[in-house]
């Protein structure tokens, strides 16, 4: 196992750590995709911004994903913030500066019965209003997008206008045009928890010192229940082990392509991204027992997508403390990047299934795999919200694995929460209350 490389953030001043800013309009916590679009948003509209990461930047889920930039197949309460997150997506090179990896490249949804087709039929219907280029393609057309299966699909779901990027790359350019425009890009400096003053944010207390702010913005992926808890807030939110690999160069299909077993795209370094689609590992931890009503709906219409496993993650999640002081050393400190291992079996597999189906793919060379832990809510859509007993505080989490692909329009709509500001989208589907 490698982990994802992922590119480094460049300091704009001096390569060593950046100096501790002793007071910010707004601290985001959490260097992934959402903390870093978040960040560079609020730069570029001139507020003063530190962006706080225990690891590095774009260590942990945000680099470790497919790299899909999709409309498609989203939750109908998803689907207006994908739309402007793919316009955002389209321009991002020019606004980073630097190469993110994004292309057009259309993404596949392959049907293996003719069932499949009325689902997708159906989410048609559903994302009618926001006249999204989807369209359910035949036989034939799904032969001229994805030559050289050995088998006939009697139909798939193809949006032209998606695309992918490198999420080894994409998150550190982000973070770098925020550092560009001021940011204060803090790396290896986790953020132990908020302080208050009449009951509302009035700064953060990192492991290096303390930063006064008067908002706070949490984007802490798979850590933010944890962090939560130590505040008194209940997050429902689980953790789920997904699985990936990714080949040497290799010639074959262009549009990424997902089918019930297998998933692939195209790395703009000319080898593929591959993964097993519908086979997330969902180990039983102690939050399983907390948060066991609140998933069980979805455990029970989605149990075909999640195979539950008993593992020694029980333990480590039993051990880290739920609960600790402002001058203590925090669980942020003692783990800097999650870094699970991936199961074997579920790649293997994956592998087996791509090439039954595309036995071109025969000839690849796996050259890399890695682990991610992808951090979800009972609904499976994001949190992105004030937190009305905290003022000052707010929450972008939860997004359930669709957090690269949406991160870029997760990040302006955060920002616009933040600053008081027309949303980008309507934020009532991702309000935190939501969970009671």
């Amino acid at each position: 196992m490698v982990s994802p490389r992922v590119d480094p953030v460049l300091r704009a001043a001096s390569p060593m750590a950046p100096t501790l800013p002793s007071r910010v309009d707004v601290v985001v916590i959490g260097g992934g995709i959402i903390g870093a679009s978040t960040a560079l948003t609020l730069a570029e509209r001139g507020v003063s911004v530190a962006l706080c990461e225990k690891g590095v930047v774009g260590g942990e889920q945000s680099s470790r994903n497919w790299g899909w930039c999709r409309k498609m197949g989203r939750d109908p309460a998803e689907i207006p913030l994908a739309v402007e997150s793919l316009r955002l997506w389209e321009r991002m090179n020019a606004r980073t500066g630097v190469e993110s990896g994004f292309r057009q490249t259309g993404i596949v949804y392959l049907c293996d019965r003719e069932a499949e087709a009325a689902q997708h039929e159906a989410w048609l219907a559903a994302a009618k209003p926001f006249q999204i280029d989807s369209r359910l393609v035949g036989a034939a057309e799904v032969d001229r997008l994805l030559p050289g299966s050995s088998r006939r699909w009697p139909a798939a779901l193809y949006t032209p206008s998606d695309g992918v990027a490198e999420p080894e790359q994409a998150v550190s350019a982000i973070a770098n045009a925020a550092n560009r425009l001021g940011a204060a890009v803090l790396e290896r400096c986790a953020v132990r928890g908020i302080e208050t003053e009449a009951g509302a944010v009035s700064g953060v207390v990192t492991e290096r010192g303390a930063i006064r702010c008067r908002q706070v913005v949490l984007a802490g992926g798979a850590w933010t229940r944890l962090f939560c808890g130590n505040l008194g807030l209940r997050f429902p939110q689980l953790k789920i082990l997904g699985s990936v690999m990714r080949t040497g160069p290799f010639a074959g299909p262009i549009p990424a392509a997902g089918a019930a077993n297998f998933a692939f795209r195209k790395r703009l370094d000319g080898g593929y991204t591959l993964a097993q689609r519908n086979a997330n590992l969902a180990e039983i931890v102690p939050d399983s027992f907390r948060f066991f009503f609140d998933f069980l709906p979805s455990l029970v219409s989605q149990w075909h997508e999640i195979r539950l496993r008993v593992g020694r993650r029980f333990i480590e999640e039993w051990q880290i403390p739920r609960r600790w002081a402002l001058d203590a050393v925090s669980p942020f400190e003692r783990v800097r990047v999650l870094d699970p291992e991936p199961s074997r079996a579920v790649l293997e597999q994956g592998r087996e299934n791509l090439i039954r189906a595309f036995p071109g793919f025969a000839e690849m060379k796996i050259v890399e795999s890695w682990g991610g832990l992808i951090d979800v809510t009972p609904d499976a859509v994001p949190v992105i919200s004030d937190v009305p007993a905290i003022p000052g505080f707010f929450i972008a989490s939860g997004f359930s694995g669709h957090g690269f692909g949406i991160g870029p329009g997760a990040g302006r709509l955060m920002a616009d929460l933040v600053m008081g500001a027309k949303p980008l989208v309507n934020p009532g589907p991702y309000r935190l209350q939501r969970f009671g």
